[in-house]
């Protein structure tokens, strides 16, 4: 799904698609952890939506307000499951398979997203911090000026 809770910021131009993610959710750092592993073509970068990067690239107003994963990709934003299965679709290993699930509606994909999105915390636990990530897959997270 396409979300219209954001728009891009026209002046940014990306060499590569971003996922933003909730940098203080073990669920979601385990997931761009996950990510890392399985992209070796390093197709994809990274942003804590707590950043200021996330705060320059969508719409201020709604970062806050986020409680999904965010694919910002040739100026199109995807939330929820629709991001989550284009980035799957393009990981090395069988998870690529998951995407098959794209032809189930979003309708019926959304719900149980947002259901573990809202109890994501309680249920895979939250840090005091964004994950900082190691010297060897820095370069993969946006910093001021990249």
């Amino acid at each position: 799904m396409r979300s219209d809770l954001s728009k891009v910021n026209v002046n940014v131009e990306l060499s590569h698609p971003v996922i933003f993610f909730d940098g203080v959710c073990d669920l979601c750092n385990g997931f761009v952890q996950f990510v890392i592993r399985r992209d070796p073509g390093e197709i994809f970068q990274f942003a804590p939506l707590q950043s200021n990067e996330a705060q320059r690239m969508l719409n201020k107003k709604h970062v806050g307000q986020m409680e999904t994963i965010v694919l910002l990709e040739r100026g199109e934003i995807f939330t929820g499951t629709t991001a989550v299965l284009n980035v799957v679709k393009r990981l090395r290993g069988l998870i690529r398979f998951f995407y098959a699930f794209a032809i189930v509606p979003a309708f019926l994909r959304e719900p149980l997203y947002g259901l573990l999105a809202r109890h994501r915390y309680v249920l895979f636990g939250r840090s005091d911090e964004c994950m900082v990530p190691t010297p060897e897959i820095r370069h993969r997270f946006l910093s001021p000026g990249k």
